[in-house]
């Protein structure tokens, strides 16, 4: 799953740089700080650092909804006392976890996926799939770092997730003068299909305008990298994007073999996870009720064979696709 990406600099522009590391230290709700604590008692001297990303970036308490953390960790040996946790980790990575944390009365609980750093840095600059660079192009917090080592290498990372990002999908835009909601909206698209994420246009605009502020920082700092692909407009509010035939061709073939590989990750991606994520049917259950509306049975069935009931999802998820273009 490498090759995404020729798209990147040799280095990212300082400005971005600085861009990321400003978001990722925002502030946030204390209980985030307990959750890491309970994985750093697990995961100890194999953690690099702990990032926030998702829907909970804002949240003020954290007792209804679910945390999304990535663990990078430096060797997946050192990471787990199973060895197959091991080996699952290193053939595809991340592994998902789900982690539950009684604190004062409350009960804090968070998805967890766990990969190493430098799986982390090329799946943001060099996998073909969309998988890390998608969800990091987008403001994350950084929780935890080990030293100053692993937090620039963190900041790096992100950096080059949004170039790649911005890049794959600039290059499958048509030619026009765009804002930067048009821009994000159809890339974040993009993404969407090669995940097969059943979300519909209006919430990729709705995500890219409650973010607008964010979005444009991180759009106008990784602009020096992406000046083959958009050119800025003299109002500084929008840019034209042009790109090649044969480039536009190109990218729009890479995204569709994108959906199709995006189907069978899906498929191992759900394999794995039933021997990882405790509670998986249920969560995978309630994610897609959340976003599509539709409710999903578990039956005693589904749990002796949870790859099944995967593949009904995904049917479901494929159909409802198919249903709505």
């Amino acid at each position: 799953m490498t090759s995404a990406a020729s798209e990147s600099t040799e280095s990212p522009p300082e400005a971005l740089l600085a861009i990321v590391a400003e978001q990722s230290t925002r502030s946030v709700s204390p209980d985030f700080s307990i959750l890491v604590e309970a994985l750093l008692e697990q995961y100890k001297m194999a953690a690099d650092a702990v990032i926030l990303y998702g829907s909970c970036l804002r949240t003020v308490e954290m007792d209804e909804g679910i945390a999304d953390l990535y663990v990078l960790v430096d060797d997946y040996e050192k990471a787990y006392d199973k060895r197959y946790l091991g080996v699952l980790n290193a053939w595809l990575a991340p592994n998902v976890f789900y982690i539950e944390v009684p604190y004062q009365g409350r009960t804090l609980r968070a998805k967890y996926a766990v990969i190493s750093t430098s799986d982390f840095e090329k799946g943001s600059r060099y996998w073909f799939h969309s998988y890390i660079w998608a969800r990091f192009a987008q403001p994350s917090r950084l929780l935890y770092a080990r030293n100053d080592t692993c937090r620039k290498r963190v900041y790096h990372a992100l950096a080059y997730a949004a170039i790649t990002f911005l890049s794959s999908g600039g290059r499958a835009l048509k030619d026009a003068v765009l804002t930067v909601d048009d821009i994000w909206t159809r890339c974040l698209m993009f993404t969407y299909a090669a995940e097969l994420r059943p979300e519909s246009e209006t919430r990729a605009r709705h995500l890219a305008e409650y973010n607008h502020d964010d979005f444009e920082q991180l759009l106008h700092a990784a602009y020096p990298a992406l000046t083959e692909i958009f050119t800025r407009q003299p109002d500084n509010d929008t840019y034209l994007c042009q790109n090649h035939s044969r480039t536009h061709r190109q990218a729009l073939w890479h995204w569709r073999m994108r959906r199709w590989q995006g189907l069978i990750l899906s498929i191992l991606r759900l394999t794995k996870a039933s021997i990882t994520f405790r509670d998986c049917l249920e969560y995978a259950a309630w994610k897609i009720e959340r976003h599509t509306g539709t409710r999903i049975e578990i039956t005693p069935f589904s749990r002796r064979f949870p790859i099944v009931w995967g593949l009904k999802a995904l049917w479901h998820l494929l159909s409802r696709r198919s249903s709505s273009h």
